[in-house]
């Protein structure tokens, strides 16, 4: 046999010995599980070639080799599960992904009319609190946002601040006497003194998309973008230091907008809904829809641009306002779950 020849035949072993040693490997696991089941995964082999150890990782983290993960407590959204394989001295990392669920359907809550207010019918409401006996507003449109204290009896605005023609104001929160305010696409929001409305800095968002609404849980801003998502603020250092998503126990719910955190849960309306979602801060669960249906025609409106925007709570005396852009109307409510 000459070199060339020789050659040949070497090349040719290489092959057969790298097609005989090629693992075609396959990771299993549901797209979709409530949080109520087990997650299990595994990984097989097409050619049943024989696999030294497997290590199994849920966003990062190392799960148990057996991988009947008890997943009740974890955040509900999008997850990255994946697999380092160990085969003779080589390795192959597998990745899908996985979507948790809520793992029961939402209470569903009616509600009842306990008091009307008057509410200024140009105001194009995007965020709204109850603090020390008033209301404090933010309004959007270009050349019309504002920041405003009401008497929430009469509907006077007491005090009124302007925002630059160039911003589209969005969501506000009263935090440890500043108001902190959002814009819509300039991905900047405001701090504000609570008493003077003057403006004392400015802040840039960093992930989140837009700005939509805003409130606190005594420790964090919490902030929509449009998007599932809410994101949980420094109120020092406005960073966007972690997020939640909120999923039904069918699919993701988006276009979140005004907030309110009441009692452990964040209150949101959906943008175009006539309705509050209750979520779970700590999973993104939704556990109640209220159906609202009948306010906006009560309040003097009707389409989808005029709907609910505005959630305000007064812990003191367990008081829920809610009104939306341009109502004519603050109304107080009772909620109701429907049986």
């Amino acid at each position: 046999m000459n070199l060339k020849h020789s050659f040949i035949l070497v090349i040719a072993v290489a092959f057969l010995i790298s097609c005989n040693d090629t693992y075609k490997l396959k990771l299993t696991s549901p797209k979709n599980i409530k949080v109520t089941q087990k997650l299990s995964v595994s990984v097989s082999e097409k050619n049943n070639k024989k696999i030294d150890s497997i290590r199994y990782y849920l966003d990062g983290k190392r799960l148990p080799s057996d991988t009947n993960l008890d997943i009740s407590e974890f955040k509900l959204g999008k997850h990255a599960i994946s697999a380092t394989v160990f085969y003779g001295e080589k390795q192959k990392k597998l990745t899908n992904t996985i979507h948790f669920f809520a793992g029961k359907s939402p209470d569903i809550y009616t509600y009842e009319i306990v008091n009307e207010f008057p509410h200024d019918k140009k105001a194009f409401t995007q965020g709204l609190e109850y603090h020390n006996g008033f209301l404090y507003e933010s309004t959007g449109q270009y050349g019309e946002s504002s920041l405003r204290k009401v008497e929430l009896k009469t509907g006077k605005v007491l005090q009124k601040k302007m925002l630059d023609k160039k911003y589209f104001g969005e969501g506000m929160a009263i935090f440890n006497n500043k108001i902190y305010m959002l814009t819509w696409q300039s991905k900047i929001g405001f701090v504000f003194d609570l008493e003077t409305f003057k403006k004392e800095k400015e802040f840039n968002y960093n992930q989140s998309k837009q700005g939509w609404g805003l409130t606190h849980n005594q420790k964090q801003l919490i902030k929509t973008d449009g998007t599932e998502r809410l994101w949980f603020l420094n109120p020092e250092t406005l960073a966007e230091e972690s997020f939640i998503e909120a999923y039904t126990d069918k699919r993701k719910v988006e276009s979140l907008n005004e907030v309110e955190y009441i009692n452990g849960k964040i209150y949101a309306n959906k943008w175009q809904r006539n309705s509050i979602l209750i979520i779970n801060p700590a999973t993104g669960a939704i556990e109640a829809i209220v159906n609202l249906k009948g306010l906006q025609g009560k309040a003097g409106q009707e389409g989808d641009d005029n709907v609910l925007n505005g959630i305000a709570y007064d812990a003191e005396n367990d008081r829920l306002f809610v009104t939306g852009k341009d109502w004519g109307k603050v109304f107080e409510i009772k909620l109701r779950k429907k049986q």
